[in-house]
């Protein structure tokens, strides 16, 4: 579970050399990142096992595994113990885990229009971005707390720690929240982010995606996941996406263009559904 503020993490841009024309040579002793087609072969490799396992009646995972070997990081950050079970009769402060409670006076709708938080517009394709967060039986969750945060039209985040050699753009940070209606739907206005470059492998790019947190009602209820953008041609390069190993599960995680979203003459729109549990549930990144 995830209880830091939305940056940038191991899928962020890292810092790249400043020369166009030449790569940097790696320093004596580095380690030799893989290639692209050495990571495709253990994403391949993955998915024909986890085919063979649906095939044989195995109960299909309801996430990503934590040590997804294409996803390099993986290996060295995921949990190896279980987790701690924190009795709130023992240690009070547990308490403090339910909260806190957001509301409509917590969340304006500025919050949810990305291209109006600054003085000027934005550089980018202006999109709208709309769903119904569910639970398994399709029922609305109402009010609650969506977050995202994303890279700008030319792959960069708005962070210290990305140092992509992209530009930043001033009216543009990245990062908004809502309040789920009656219906559940959430709603946001964005620009489409860019592609980028990350270090996992050798020539390795990020698919333009956006990053989704959804609050429930306390800090442990966190969940975080990410949606793309269809026909994006990344999407078999990918380890991220790759993780998830069922193409059911997969396809999910991917928004369809509806074009009566459109505002006219304003955005294109695009609308992703969100089903928080259950066995059509949209898969998360950390668990359960």
């Amino acid at each position: 579970m995830a209880l830091t503020p939305p940056t940038p993490s191991d899928d962020a841009p890292v810092p790249a050399s400043p020369s166009v024309a030449a790569p940097p040579r790696p320093a004596p002793g580095a380690p030799t990142l893989p290639g692209q087609a050495d990571i495709s072969r253990e994403i391949a490799a993955r998915h024909n096992a986890a085919e063979r396992d649906r095939a044989a009646g195995v109960l299909a995972p309801d996430h990503p595994a934590r040590d997804f070997a294409p996803y390099r990081s993986t290996t060295a950050r995921h949990p190896r113990r279980p987790p701690v079970e924190i009795d709130h009769r023992v240690d009070p402060e547990a308490v403090e885990l339910g909260g806190p409670a957001f509301g409509v006076t917590d969340v304006s709708d500025l919050d949810a229009d990305l291209t109006r938080q600054h003085t000027g517009e934005p550089l980018g394709e202006r999109i709208t971005v709309t769903g119904r967060v569910l639970d398994r039986t399709g029922r609305p969750v109402r009010g609650q707390l969506v977050e995202i945060w994303q890279a700008n039209a030319a792959g960069r985040y708005a962070h210290r720690r990305d140092r992509h050699p992209a530009p930043l753009d001033p009216h543009f940070t990245g990062v908004g929240r809502c309040l789920t209606d009656d219906a559940g739907r959430y709603a946001f206005t964005t620009i489409k982010p860019g592609a980028y470059p990350w270090r996992n492998h050798h020539n390795a790019w990020r698919p333009a995606h956006i990053h989704f947190s959804f609050f429930g009602s306390a800090f442990t209820q966190r969940l975080i996941t990410q949606m793309y953008f269809p026909g994006d041609p990344l999407f078999p390069y990918d380890p991220i996406l790759g993780s998830v190993t069922d193409p059911a599960a997969r396809a999910r995680l991917v928004a369809a263009y509806d074009h009566e979203l459109n505002v006219p003459e304003r955005s294109l729109g695009y609308r992703w559904d969100v089903v928080l549990d259950g066995p059509s549930a949209t898969w998360i990144e950390e668990g359960r």
